[in-house]
Formats: C-alpha cells, sequence, structure tokens
C-alpha cells in the first residue's frame, strides 16, 4: 500500500527513511515493504545460490544480487526497487549504490502484501523498463509465472515440481521443488 502524501517522493525520500525501515519507489510513489517470512528467504537464497553456481561453473559475466539489492530502473528520481533476485550482464550498470537501469533477469517471490505489486504493478514496471525475463515465484499457489518479454508472449506458468528453462542462459533449467 503505498504511503500517501501530496507530492511525489523521489529517492532522497528513500534514503531518509529511518534504519530499518526498507520501501520501495514507484512512478513517484512509496510503497512500504513488509519484512520477508522465512519460506520467503530460504527460496530466495535457493534460488540465489543456484543461478550463482550456474553462472560461476560456466566462468559467466552476470552477477547475481538478492535483496535488499537498490535498482535504478529507469534512471530517474522516481523510481527505486529492491527485486528479491537480479542478475545483471552489462556491469556498467553496477556501481557502489545499486543497479542503474535494467537488469536482465528478475525474480520476485510473492509475499502475502505483495502479491498485487508483484503480478500487476512490477510486471508492467519491468516489462517497460527493458528488463529480459522476470518470474513471479508464488510459495501458496505453489507456481511460477514466467515472462520472456524479449520474445513478446504470453507468460508461461510452471507448477513447482516441473522445470524451468532461464531464458536468459541456453542450459540452465531450475526445479523450485529441489532447491
Amino acid at each position: 500500500m503505498p504511503l500517501l502524501k501530496p507530492e511525489q517522493y523521489s529517492i532522497a525520500d528513500i534514503y531518509a527513511l529511518p534504519d530499518g525501515q526498507r520501501a520501495e519507489l514507484i512512478h513517484g510513489r512509496l510503497y512500504n515493504m513488509t519484512p520477508p517470512g522465512t519460506l520467503h528467504q530460504r527460496i530466495v537464497l535457493n534460488l540465489a545460490a543456484e543461478i550463482r553456481s550456474y553462472i560461476k561453473k560456466h566462468n559467466g559475466s552476470c552477477e547475481i544480487f538478492p535483496a535488499p539489492f537498490a535498482v535504478f530502473l529507469n534512471k530517474d528520481e522516481k523510481t527505486y526497487v529492491e527485486p528479491d533476485v537480479c542478475v545483471i550482464c552489462d556491469k556498467s550498470k553496477i556501481d557502489e549504490k545499486g543497479c542503474n537501469g535494467a537488469p536482465d533477469f528478475i525474480i520476485e517471490v510473492v509475499s502475502p502484501s505483495s502479491r498485487k505489486m508483484d503480478y500487476s504493478t512490477k510486471n508492467t514496471l519491468y516489462s517497460d523498463a527493458g528488463v529480459r525475463e522476470y518470474w513471479i515465484v508464488d510459495p501458496s499457489k505453489k507456481r511460477t509465472t514466467v515472462y520472456r518479454y524479449e520474445e513478446d508472449a504470453a507468460p508461461i506458468i510452471f507448477s513447482f515440481d516441473q522445470t524451468i528453462p532461464v531464458g536468459i542462459y541456453d542450459d540452465l533449467k531450475i526445479n523450485i521443488d529441489k532447491l
């Protein structure tokens, strides 16, 4: 739920938040983030570890970052997100503050408080910003919705027991149940 303020928020407002408070900024609207649960964190950790292992094994140039990691998606003062997992292949986008521009691959793990944000708001945001691939991992529904924006195709829904090919890599496949 967005915090109310008559004027638009900016990244300066993100940095002015009290210690320990996290929020995302989307088109000038500030959204509080609730702390994630244990299952959420297990999924994030295991997905990040699986992708990191693949990148290292293949001497890949992409880098993976789990939340909290700042993504200044549109390179403006009105949009700032912290995806659960992001993979960035263009190292020129990375600096000490985070990622400046669209990551290649983003994963969001749905929490009860983030459902609408992950399925609707962020889906549009990531597509418009130039993210190549976006996964919505939904533990309560035991499914993953995969968007491959470069292909301009309908999303594909996988159950947790199915193996999901990672679109930005030719030979990486992930089975959520086996993590």
